[in-house]
């Protein structure tokens, strides 16, 4: 067997979900964002090894996979916990004391403003602009689950529940 086979071989072992997710849109660059977001549901972000493949396969340059992937702020390039958990900052909520939220999943997650992820992998937090639930303000949301008018109680409850369900 020759190297670039043996090469081609290992990489579509090593990337086997991938090359699924991209035959199933019979790579189809336009279909790029879906593809996107279909292995980052896979992997929980996108790593950089990866976006080379998935450029390779779509025959496109890797500036092109990495600027769409870095464009859209719902793709991420870090990896993330199980539970990523948004606490909405917005006007709305930070007057309503969506900065306790903050303080209160750092200190209980043991994070800092240069970690965001939990060393377990457990959980990822991020401050984001809006989650468009003004009137529940604060609100934060883990994963899929919106939690509206969220005190830093309620919030350490929360993540105390997560955290026993995970044992």
């Amino acid at each position: 067997m020759s190297t670039q086979n043996s090469m081609v071989n290992k990489s579509t072992r090593q990337f086997g979900q991938v090359l699924e997710i991209i035959e199933k849109y019979d790579h189809d660059k336009t279909r790029l964002i879906t593809i996107l977001q279909e292995v980052q549901a896979e992997y929980r972000y996108l790593p950089q090894e990866v976006l080379t493949y998935i450029a390779t396969a779509l025959n496109m340059p890797v500036a092109e996979v990495y600027g769409v992937a870095t464009f859209y702020a719902h793709f991420s390039l870090e990896t993330k916990g199980k539970y990523v958990i948004k606490v909405c900052d917005g006007t709305a909520c930070h007057v309503k004391g969506s900065s306790k939220l903050i303080d209160t999943v750092t200190k209980k997650l043991k994070l800092t403003n240069e970690k965001h992820t939990t060393d377990d992998m457990l959980f990822t937090l991020e401050a984001v602009s809006c989650l468009g639930a003004c009137g529940l303000a604060p609100v934060m949301m883990i994963n899929e689950q919106v939690y509206g008018e969220v005190t830093a109680q309620r919030c350490d409850e929360i993540l105390d529940g997560i955290i026993s369900s995970e044992k």
